[in-house]
């Protein structure tokens, strides 16, 4: 596999959505670039935060979309256009409601699962599924109709430790998912639960 060159965090801006479940994917982009030392700074024409690191060796785009979860294809298109980033290039790490607190899955390609961000991912990219997902865990409410709500809110302390144990454990691994060794990854990432 090539690599990814372009990594995106999900979340909704504005301080009220700070810290909530849906905002993982944009905790974990935040984290890295601190750990790289990159400021993130708001670039209208990819229509959300942006940043250029280096990882690996490799020069990769650090990217949070300012657009509403449900717009978040919009940045991703931008920034695959104005770059030339084909989808299989591209690393969404997102809230993910079908594993615990305190877990991360990697996996390349898939579906949207229900994730109105991913929806519009897939959209933008021409129905092309095949870029990479970080998915950190944050739990199910139990009911479909509490999901909404649910990613809404910020987790109880336990859980909003857990998750960012999950983020920090997926971080140790940056340097392999940028080159793109995800097998390697998956078998250590998978095993580890906060």
């Amino acid at each position: 596999m090539a690599g990814f060159r372009l990594l995106v965090g999900l979340g909704n801006p504005g301080s009220e959505y700070e810290n909530t479940r849906h905002n993982a994917g944009a905790q974990w982009i935040e984290a890295l670039a601190r750990q790289s030392q990159c400021s993130l700074r708001s670039e209208k024409k990819f229509f959300g935060q942006f940043g250029k690191v280096y990882i690996a060796g490799e020069e990769c785009y650090l990217l949070i979309p300012t657009t509403y979860m449900n717009l978040s294809g919009k940045a991703v298109q931008a920034v695959c256009q104005f770059y030339k980033i084909p989808p299989e290039e591209v690393l969404v790490i997102h809230d993910e409601l079908d594993i615990p607190p305190g877990t991360a899955k990697l996996k390349q390609g898939g579906g949207h699962g229900g994730h109105n961000g991913l929806k519009d991912i897939i959209s933008k990219l021409a129905n092309n599924r095949e870029f990479g997902r970080l998915r950190i865990g944050i739990g199910h409410p139990g009911h479909a109709s509490q999901v909404a709500n649910y990613v809404l809110k910020k987790a109880a302390p336990d859980d909003y430790t857990k998750i960012e144990q999950a983020i920090d454990e997926s971080l140790r691994y940056v340097d392999d998912i940028v080159r793109g060794n995800l097998n390697a990854v998956m078998n250590q990432l998978h095993s580890f639960k906060a």
